[in-house]
């Protein structure tokens, strides 16, 4: 009834490897319940996870713990109680911003708690200091003074009466009423039971300062503990940075040869493709020799046809010189011939006319 849930989550659980103090163990299987818990007789709080029936964490927060985010969905922190390092892994950012605000929420209380705490201590450990000594001195002095004043004087004279004695004479015997007086034998009792009273109440709050101060000197272990474990963990928190920068170039290089890979694979695809291509016409190379071979046969032949073409052309180049050569003679001869020919026509025409005019006359 005093323990009550004041804020739930999931998240997947993992704590530090205890042999290495490097690597991450999972807790559990799969993200499991989270829960901040308030305790409110002993006004402290904790952070309990349960897999099936396995408490998997059980961390006491204290103001010496910080809660770190080591990335955008995981985060972290130390219990030098458990002697561990808790690691949480949640589904989104947000998840994981609301587990840190609330874990810096609940410090801040278990720091107050703590004050207030220890200001009762120093309160009760000065009040306790003032009542021993003023009810052990004080006290005795004024009210056991007077009795104490008396029991002298009575002291004295029995002191007196002994040293008379042993001086050779009788001291006058006191009254059996004067010595002690009424009532103070009740009051001397009642003081030691007051006295022994306020002794035990001395010795008691004595060993509580006692212990408060061993309290108080545990409290400084514990702190230089969580101080050199804040240290540790700096140095460490520094180093997972180191590694996550050296990380992110890793992936920034692995995306380039990614990148590459893709661009080979695409060229292999392509290489592929004409590989597929010069297989198929492979396969009809030998049908491309032999037509290639006949192609050169009648290549040859139309060589040789060439050759005799050409020797036709150049003895028919030299027959039609030689018929260019006679037609031009046969020009000339006919163009005499013709001249010849025009010569007996004009004669024939004066011929004509002249039997034209004989016949005329006649």
């Amino acid at each position: 009834m005093g323990e009550q849930p004041i804020f739930t989550t999931r998240a997947h659980v993992f704590q530090i490897d205890p042999s290495t103090k490097k690597n991450w163990v999972p807790a559990s299987k799969q993200a499991v319940t989270v829960s901040y818990f308030y305790d409110v007789t002993r006004n402290s709080y904790r952070i309990i996870s349960v897999d099936g029936a396995k408490v998997i964490i059980n961390s006491t927060i204290t103001p010496n713990m910080t809660f770190t985010k080591t990335s955008q969905k995981f985060g972290q922190w130390a219990d030098s109680r458990a002697n561990t390092v808790f690691g949480l892994g949640f589904s989104s950012e947000q998840q994981l911003t609301k587990f840190a605000e609330k874990f810096q929420e609940v410090k801040e209380a278990a720091r107050l708690a703590r004050d207030k705490s220890q200001e009762k201590i120093e309160t009760s450990s000065n009040h306790s200091q003032a009542s021993s000594t003023n009810g052990t001195d004080d006290e005795k002095a004024s009210c056991a003074g007077p009795a104490n004043t008396h029991l002298k004087s009575e002291n004295d004279k029995l002191k007196i009466a002994l040293t008379q004695r042993a001086a050779g004479w009788t001291a006058p015997t006191l009254p059996v009423t004067a010595w002690p007086p009424p009532g103070s034998a009740a009051n001397v009792k009642k003081w030691e039971i007051e006295l022994q009273t306020l002794r035990e109440s001395n010795a008691r709050l004595t060993t509580a300062l006692q212990d408060s101060a061993a309290s108080v000197e545990q409290w400084k272990r514990q702190f230089s503990l969580c101080r050199d474990e804040n240290d540790r963990l700096r140095n460490k928190i520094d180093e997972l940075e180191e590694q996550c920068s050296e990380i992110n170039r890793e992936k920034e290089k692995n995306t380039q040869l990614k990148r590459r890979i893709e661009e080979l694979e695409l060229e292999l695809q392509e290489k592929e493709t004409e590989l597929i291509d010069l297989r198929k016409q492979s396969e009809i190379i030998p049908q491309l020799m032999s037509e290639c071979e006949y192609v050169s046969e009648k290549l040859e032949a139309a060589e040789r046809d060439n050759q005799n073409l050409e020797d036709k052309v150049r003895s028919l180049k030299t027959d039609i010189e030689e018929s260019k050569y006679r037609q031009r003679h046969l020009k000339v001869e006919l163009k005499s011939f013709l001249e010849v020919l025009d010569g007996k026509i004009d004669d024939l025409h004066d011929f004509r006319r002249g039997l034209s005019k004989l016949g005329a006359d006649n």
